[in-house]
Formats: structure tokens, C-alpha cells, sequence
């Protein structure tokens, strides 16, 4: 089957010789192909169907909202008063007593938001100096300018020249590498410190004991602000607290989420701004001049409420904690097939599952689609294992045998 769509991150060559791989239903942790065939959705759609598929719930509360009204745009003084209810909620789960609340149309705004608004923050201070944002690498931060600029895959830079001149990068596992360049571009230069709690799409790399701490600690130093991505690791996928930020206590200046937001249903992003941060901003006369015609869209917000009462109700915060035993125990032993040199978990309800080769990853991910497990590769050969919330332990041994399976026929 050929089509006319363009996918993203994808060899379209190999894409149009094969024809998509074409999902027609979902329910629960599962998908189902256009030819019936169900599949096991190891990555939750793409790292945000927290809550699971086919929720009547958050349909409903879509369809009510638009036959009430679909949206009006939020810039100025209006907004739905869906979504101001919404900003209120998240207030009371943010990291940060007082943070308020910006709404993008997904994580991609949601930092190049947050890189706008941290040198705006530092125009208003009087220092305009202090430009330069920094990223790590490994580390994925979206594939809108900033993000791009911050992006630790080179791949994902190449051939777009300088985006924006005044990026850097340091080592995603050594704070020491941060205050280096701190110390040789001079705090005055560095608006702000972009960091992953656990770097997802860079291959899902769990944070070095310590690692978080010590780069807070550099940053609150320095005078640089610590924006802290939650695309991936927000609404509970970290387990045990809403944000890895709560849990990891890092207090970030900002923060930006999107995917558990809503678990996919709509697209919706949020970006959380701690109160010294927004002040200059909110003391009158200042305007900041940014923002999306979808940002805050009402049925956005009303799927994003219901999504939050499901985590909520179901205790999911809790359900992440026990996957995350889960996926460790269940996937370890896949660090013994010749194919596999690392099994990387421990923390949240993630897992990379690290190939020996990392050529060989669609290859693999294909291999796992025959035994009915849906996947994808994630940094350098690295399968993405990040499924619902709602997968019960039993699934989770089943998800492990299938993929042993797969892996094994490949060695």
C-alpha cells in the first residue's frame, strides 16, 4: 500500500517500498492494524498515552466541550473558561508553589517557549547579554529552532546550518562539563540550562546518581535558570509524584510538558513558569509578545481534565512506580541475548533496550511487529520500551517474552 503522506523521522525511500505500517484502533495497551491484526503498544502511541486507549471518558468530554465551543484564540484577555480552569488545576500540581501556566500546542512549543521567554526574562532584568541556552548530549528537546539548536543527536542538526549561533552543548552525565562552560563563556552569557529528568528520545538514559542535584545546584549558583523538559517524564510517568521535578525535588525556573497532558487524545502543551520568573511580566506595562492560535484550545483542556481525573482516580502516579519494578525485572534478562549489550531501566515506567548493533534497529523493531509487539527505535540503536500506565504485570512478562522471541530469531 503506497500513500501521499510524508512521515516524520522516516527513510521514505524504505517507507514508500513497503507501505505504512497503518493502525485503524486502539484499546487499552493494545493497537490493532487495518488488517486485525493486535499488537501490544510498547511505546504508548509515542510516549504520552499515559491513561491507555479508547477512553470513552476523555472522548466525551471533548465532544461536549465542542458542541459548547471549540475554542476562541487566548491572546489578550480572552480564554475558554475550560482552559482557565485547567491553568488553575496545574497550578496546584506544579513543582513550584505560584508557577503560572503558558499553554502551547505541543512539547516543540513548549521549549522554544521557554527558550524565548528565558531571554526575555533576562532582557527585562537588565542583562540582554545573557542569551546563550544549553542543551546535552543525547538529549532531544523537540525539532522546532531552539530545540533543534539544543539538540545533543547530530543527526537531527545536520544540514539545516546554524540555527542559532548562540547554543551550546555539554555532557549529558558530567555536571562538571556544565560548569566548565559556565566557567569559560561566563555566567553572564548563559540565559538557561535545558535538561531532561531522564533523556528519552536520546536512547532513554536514566540520570547518573547525583547528576540532577548537582546541575540544579550549579545552575542556582551561577544565576543561569534550570528549565527542566518534562515532555516525556510529566503526568506520572516518572512515577510516584505528577513530575519528575517533584520527585527529583529540582525545583526547576521553568518546565515544559506536553504528551501525558493529555495522553494524545488532543494535542496540548504547557509550559510551567516558576513566580520570580514570571513577576517582571506580571507587575504591568510589560507584554509578552508570544503565544498560538491553538494554545489553551478548549477541547484541548477539557480532554486534558478528564485525562487527569483518570490518572487520579486509577492512582496511576502508583501504577508508574510498580512498572517500574515491572520493567526491570521482566526486561533484564534480555541483556543476555547475544543481539542486546544494555537493558537500561530503573527509573519511571521506561526502558531502552540497547542493540549491539545499532543499524540493526529496524530490522528489530520488524522482527518484534511479527510477534505482535510495537516499538520503535530511540537514540543510537536503542528499542523504546514506555508503555501505559495501565499495564498490569502480567502484561508486562508477556511484552518481555515476545520481544525475547523476536530478538532471539535475530541472533
Amino acid at each position: 500500500m503506497t500513500s501521499t503522506l510524508w512521515h516524520g523521522f522516516a527513510d521514505m525511500g524504505a517507507v514508500s517500498e513497503h507501505g505504512p505500517f497503518a493502525i485503524a484502533s486502539g484499546s487499552g495497551v493494545h493497537i490493532v492494524d487495518t488488517d486485525g491484526v493486535e499488537y501490544l503498544d510498547a511505546t504508548a502511541g509515542l510516549w504520552f498515552t499515559n491513561v491507555g486507549h479508547g477512553r470513552a471518558a476523555i472522548a466525551d468530554a471533548v465532544a461536549a466541550q465542542l458542541r459548547t465551543l471549540a475554542h476562541v484564540s487566548g491572546f489578550g484577555d480572552v480564554m475558554p473558561a475550560v482552559t482557565i480552569n485547567l491553568a488553575d488545576r496545574l497550578g496546584e500540581l506544579a513543582p513550584i508553589a505560584g508557577s503560572k501556566v503558558f499553554f502551547t500546542s505541543g512539547g516543540s512549543d513548549s521549549v522554544d517557549s521557554a527558550a524565548k521567554l528565558a531571554r526575555r526574562y533576562w532582557h527585562e532584568m537588565g542583562r540582554p547579554e545573557k542569551t546563550v541556552i544549553v542543551g546535552r548530549t543525547k538529549a532531544y528537546h523537540g525539532m522546532h529552532v531552539a530545540g533543534t539548536a539544543l539538540s545533543g543527536l547530530p543527526p537531527n542538526r545536520e544540514g539545516y546550518g546554524t540555527l542559532m549561533s548562540d547554543a551550546a552543548t555539554v555532557d549529558w552525565d558530567d555536571a562538571k562539563s556544565l560548569l566548565g562552560l559556565i566557567e569559560r563563556v561566563g555566567a553572564d552569557s548563559i540565559a538557561a540550562f535545558f535538561c531532561e529528568p531522564v533523556i528519552g528520545a536520546g536512547g532513554i538514559y536514566p540520570p547518573p546518581e547525583g547528576y540532577l542535584r548537582e546541575v540544579r545546584d550549579i545552575c542556582r549558583e551561577h544565576d543561569v535558570l534550570f528549565v527542566a523538559d518534562e515532555v516525556v517524564t510529566g503526568f506520572g510517568r516518572i512515577g510516584g509524584s505528577w513530575f519528575a521535578s517533584s520527585r527529583f525535588d529540582l525545583q526547576p525556573d521553568m518546565m515544559t510538558t506536553a504528551k501525558g497532558l493529555t495522553s494524545g487524545y488532543v494535542p496540548m502543551g504547557a509550559l510551567f513558569v516558576a513566580p520570580h520568573v514570571a513577576e517582571p511580566f506580571y507587575s504591568g506595562g510589560v507584554w509578552w509578545r508570544h503565544g498560538y492560535t491553538y494554545g489553551g484550545h478548549a477541547g484541548a483542556a477539557a480532554a486534558a481534565m478528564a485525562n487527569l481525573d483518570i490518572v487520579e482516580s486509577e492512582d496511576l502516579l502508583g501504577a508508574a512506580l510498580r512498572l517500574q519494578d515491572d520493567l526491570h525485572t521482566a526486561l533484564a534478562p534480555l541483556a543476555d541475548l547475544p543481539v542486546v549489550t544494555e537493558v537500561r531501566s530503573g527509573v519511571g515506567a521506561v526502558a531502552g533496550i540497547q542493540l549491539a548493533d545499532p543499524g540493526a534497529g529496524p530490522a528489530a523493531v520488524t522482527a518484534l511487529r511479527r510477534h505482535r509487539v510495537s516499538t520503535r527505535v530511540a537514540g543510537g540503536g536503542a528499542l523504546q520500551i514506555s508503555p501505559a500506565l495501565i499495564m498490569t504485570t502480567e502484561q508486562v512478562g508477556e511484552m518481555s517474552s515476545r520481544i525475547h522471541a523476536a530478538l532471539s530469531q535475530m541472533g
